[in-house]
């Protein structure tokens, strides 16, 4: 019997799919088509050749957990110890997955606001937990009162994710006063903040965990160097929690894959002294704006996008068909692949949205905005 049997072929691998049997221009999966910094890329060639190849301790490598450490002090002004709060991981994925393995039991109650992204579920039903899917507001905020209201003695964690995958929409300060009142009520329930494209964002600045002393106190921050960097085959990074928390995690961690990819920590480690991840938020506002200038002659709505590389788009005029059909459709007559929205959400509801990512090359960008514009 499956442990996951509602678990299939996800719809980001359907989508690219569909797109490489199609010659289609994949909007679809969240990966960039630019070049990786050239920095980065000497720094791998020249650190190739040094004695960087076996394993590294199971927590991480000493000094980009310093290096971490000094990040998170100087973004959020917080101060984080190397040694007990950090672990570096293979990929957010991972960091999720142990954080939950580690900390939710069986029978317990998890937290998911919908449109959720797929990797949060399968863990929490490993574990033989339960989640509970609560919908978000039809602009992608959080309605705190109906979240407050579906806790109960049986929940032990909250996963919010900020900036939003796939809506692009970001929490605000207030947000997180209303959620820190609400976990006052509930104190032994953990918070797992999704935070992979913190330094993707764009009109407001990001909000994190980081900067509310209470919650963090009681949370685990996930983060990402191949969001941050463009370089997701790498599968590499980071989660941050409480000592007493992270013990645990590092008991499931060691036993996943005990330490992560030697050369890819010694080289980011060597690569955050040379790189400002303040900027990356103006980078990929030029492409949400390209993109949107293109497809402003488009039939398609546009909702606003105030993080990640994703942008959300309605077409509700220009089709009765499903999402999921919608998106078939488009790849096969059109030569454009995106993913449908209703797919991120446990009730299947559909709003006629889909996502497109722009983090691809300004070329790719025009060729994908003229034959939507065609529609």
């Amino acid at each position: 019997m499956s442990k996951l049997p509602h678990v299939g072929t996800t719809i980001f691998t359907v989508m690219s799919n569909l797109a490489n049997t199609h010659n289609a221009i994949n909007l679809s999966q969240g990966f960039p088509n630019f070049p990786v910094d050239e920095k980065l890329t000497d720094i791998v060639q020249k650190i190739a050749k040094f004695p960087v190849h076996q394993y590294l301790p199971m927590a991480g490598y000493p000094p980009l957990l310093e290096k971490i450490s000094k990040s998170i002090e100087r973004c959020y002004g917080r101060s984080v110890d190397a040694k007990t709060e950090i672990l570096v991981t293979a990929g957010a994925t991972q960091a999720i997955f142990a954080a939950i393995q580690a900390l939710v039991n069986k029978d317990e109650e998890v937290i998911i606001l919908d449109p959720s992204y797929d990797c949060y579920e399968p863990p929490v039903l490993l574990t033989g937990a339960k989640s509970i899917r609560i919908p978000l507001t039809d602009d992608f905020m959080p309605n705190w009162e109906i979240i407050e209201a579906a806790m109960t003695p049986k929940t032990r964690m909250l996963i919010i994710n900020n900036p939003h995958n796939p809506s692009g929409k970001t929490l605000n300060e207030q947000d997180f006063i209303q959620l820190e009142k609400m976990l006052d009520k509930f104190p032994n329930v953990v918070l797992l903040s999704d935070e992979v494209y913190e330094f993707i964002t764009f009109e407001k600045k990001h909000y994190s965990v980081n900067l509310n002393k209470n919650l963090r106190k009681k949370s685990v921050i996930i983060s990402s160097f191949g969001k941050t960097f463009h370089i997701t085959g790498w599968k590499i990074g980071y989660l941050v929690a409480p000592e007493n928390l992270l013990i645990e995690i590092k008991k499931v961690h060691q036993f996943l894959v005990f330490s992560v990819n030697s050369i890819a920590q010694v080289a980011l480690s060597e690569y955050l002294d040379q790189v400002d991840v303040l900027q990356l938020g103006s980078f990929y506002q030029e492409k949400r704006d390209l993109f949107a200038n293109l497809l402003h002659n488009s039939r398609f709505e546009l909702l606003p996008s105030e993080g990640s590389y994703f942008q959300v788009a309605s077409f509700a005029t220009i089709s009765d068909l499903s999402d999921v059909d919608f998106c078939v459709n488009l790849v096969k007559e059109h030569g454009v692949a995106a993913i449908p929205l209703s797919v991120f959400n446990a009730n299947g509801r559909d709003q006629k949205l889909i996502r497109f990512c722009f983090a691809k090359d300004s070329e790719t960008l025009k060729n994908a905005a003229e034959r939507l514009c065609k529609i």
